[in-house]
Protein backbone atom coordinates (compact mmCIF):
# COMPACT_ATOMS: atom_id res chain seq x y z
CA UNK A 1 0.00 0.00 0.00
CA UNK A 2 1.15 3.55 -0.78
CA UNK A 3 0.33 6.32 1.69
CA UNK A 4 0.25 9.74 0.06
CA UNK A 5 0.49 12.15 2.95
CA UNK A 6 -0.63 15.74 2.38
CA UNK A 7 -0.51 16.53 6.09
CA UNK A 8 1.92 16.32 9.01
CA UNK A 9 4.19 13.27 9.00
CA UNK A 10 2.62 10.32 10.81
CA UNK A 11 4.38 8.98 13.90
CA UNK A 12 5.45 5.36 14.23
CA UNK A 13 2.45 4.75 16.51
CA UNK A 14 0.07 6.29 13.96
CA UNK A 15 1.59 4.19 11.18
CA UNK A 16 1.12 1.05 13.28
CA UNK A 17 -2.51 2.02 14.00
CA UNK A 18 -3.15 2.64 10.32
CA UNK A 19 -1.61 -0.64 9.22
CA UNK A 20 -3.65 -2.49 11.84
CA UNK A 21 -6.86 -0.89 10.54
CA UNK A 22 -5.94 -1.67 6.95
CA UNK A 23 -4.77 -5.18 7.66
CA UNK A 24 -1.93 -4.49 5.23
CA UNK A 25 1.54 -2.96 5.38
CA UNK A 26 2.33 0.55 4.20
CA UNK A 27 5.18 -0.17 1.81
CA UNK A 28 5.80 3.40 0.71
CA UNK A 29 5.07 6.83 2.17
CA UNK A 30 5.02 9.83 -0.15
CA UNK A 31 5.20 13.10 1.78
CA UNK A 32 3.71 16.09 -0.06
CA UNK A 33 4.04 19.67 1.12
CA UNK A 34 0.50 21.10 1.23
CA UNK A 35 1.02 24.67 2.35
CA UNK A 36 -0.98 26.99 0.11
CA UNK A 37 -0.61 30.62 -0.87
CA UNK A 38 -3.95 32.13 0.23
CA UNK A 39 -3.73 35.07 -2.20
CA UNK A 40 -3.46 32.77 -5.22
CA UNK A 41 -6.11 30.57 -6.91
CA UNK A 42 -6.32 27.27 -5.07
CA UNK A 43 -7.06 24.78 -7.86
CA UNK A 44 -3.67 25.09 -9.59
CA UNK A 45 -1.92 24.82 -6.22
CA UNK A 46 -3.73 21.56 -5.44
CA UNK A 47 -2.94 20.19 -8.90
CA UNK A 48 0.72 21.02 -8.26
CA UNK A 49 0.55 19.24 -4.88
CA UNK A 50 -0.69 16.07 -6.54
CA UNK A 51 1.98 16.38 -9.22
CA UNK A 52 4.60 16.59 -6.42
CA UNK A 53 3.61 13.11 -5.27
CA UNK A 54 5.51 11.83 -8.30
CA UNK A 55 3.23 8.86 -8.95
CA UNK A 56 2.80 7.66 -12.52
CA UNK A 57 -0.57 7.52 -14.25
CA UNK A 58 -0.44 3.74 -13.86
CA UNK A 59 0.20 4.02 -10.12
CA UNK A 60 -2.67 6.49 -9.63
CA UNK A 61 -5.02 4.13 -11.46
CA UNK A 62 -3.79 0.72 -10.29
CA UNK A 63 -1.71 0.88 -7.10
CA UNK A 64 -3.31 0.44 -3.68
CA UNK A 65 -3.28 4.04 -2.42
CA UNK A 66 -4.50 5.63 0.79
CA UNK A 67 -4.48 9.40 1.31
CA UNK A 68 -3.94 11.53 4.39
CA UNK A 69 -5.56 14.79 3.22
CA UNK A 70 -4.50 18.28 4.23
CA UNK A 71 -6.25 19.86 7.20
CA UNK A 72 -7.41 22.91 5.27
CA UNK A 73 -10.96 22.06 4.18
CA UNK A 74 -10.86 23.84 0.82
CA UNK A 75 -7.59 22.16 -0.11
CA UNK A 76 -9.01 18.80 0.94
CA UNK A 77 -12.16 19.05 -1.17
CA UNK A 78 -10.22 20.13 -4.26
CA UNK A 79 -7.72 17.36 -3.59
CA UNK A 80 -10.48 14.74 -3.56
CA UNK A 81 -11.79 16.03 -6.91
CA UNK A 82 -8.28 16.03 -8.42
CA UNK A 83 -7.57 12.51 -7.17
CA UNK A 84 -10.91 11.17 -8.42
CA UNK A 85 -10.04 12.51 -11.85
CA UNK A 86 -6.65 10.81 -11.84
CA UNK A 87 -7.66 7.59 -10.12
CA UNK A 88 -11.13 7.04 -11.57
CA UNK A 89 -12.59 6.53 -8.09
CA UNK A 90 -12.59 8.20 -4.70
CA UNK A 91 -9.55 7.32 -2.58
CA UNK A 92 -9.66 5.96 0.95
CA UNK A 93 -8.60 8.66 3.42
CA UNK A 94 -7.10 8.63 6.90
CA UNK A 95 -8.98 10.42 9.69
CA UNK A 96 -7.05 11.43 12.78
CA UNK A 97 -8.55 12.53 16.09
CA UNK A 98 -7.07 14.12 19.20
CA UNK A 99 -6.26 11.81 22.10
CA UNK A 100 -8.42 12.92 25.05
CA UNK A 101 -6.44 14.51 27.85
CA UNK A 102 -3.06 14.05 26.16
CA UNK A 103 -0.38 16.50 27.26
CA UNK A 104 1.18 17.57 25.00
CA UNK A 105 -1.64 17.26 22.47
CA UNK A 106 -1.33 14.28 20.14
CA UNK A 107 -3.45 12.53 17.57
CA UNK A 108 -4.34 8.94 16.84
CA UNK A 109 -5.73 7.24 13.75
CA UNK A 110 -9.51 7.21 14.19
CA UNK A 111 -10.56 5.39 11.03
CA UNK A 112 -10.05 4.91 7.35
CA UNK A 113 -12.78 6.66 5.38
CA UNK A 114 -13.88 4.69 2.33
CA UNK A 115 -15.06 7.59 0.17
CA UNK A 116 -15.98 5.36 -2.77
CA UNK A 117 -18.21 3.21 -0.56
CA UNK A 118 -19.85 6.36 0.82
CA UNK A 119 -20.42 7.65 -2.70
CA UNK A 120 -21.88 4.35 -3.86
CA UNK A 121 -24.24 4.20 -0.86
CA UNK A 122 -25.38 7.78 -1.48
CA UNK A 123 -25.98 6.96 -5.12
CA UNK A 124 -28.39 4.17 -4.09
CA UNK A 125 -30.32 6.70 -1.95
CA UNK A 126 -30.80 8.88 -5.01
CA UNK A 127 -34.13 7.94 -6.47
Amino acid sequence: MILVNFSHPLSNDQMAQLQALLGAPIERVVEVHSQIEPDQPLAPQVTAMVDQAGLTLEEWQNAPIIVNPPSLNFSAVLLVAELHGRMGYFPACVRLRPVNGAIPPRFEVAEVLNLQLQRDAARRRRA
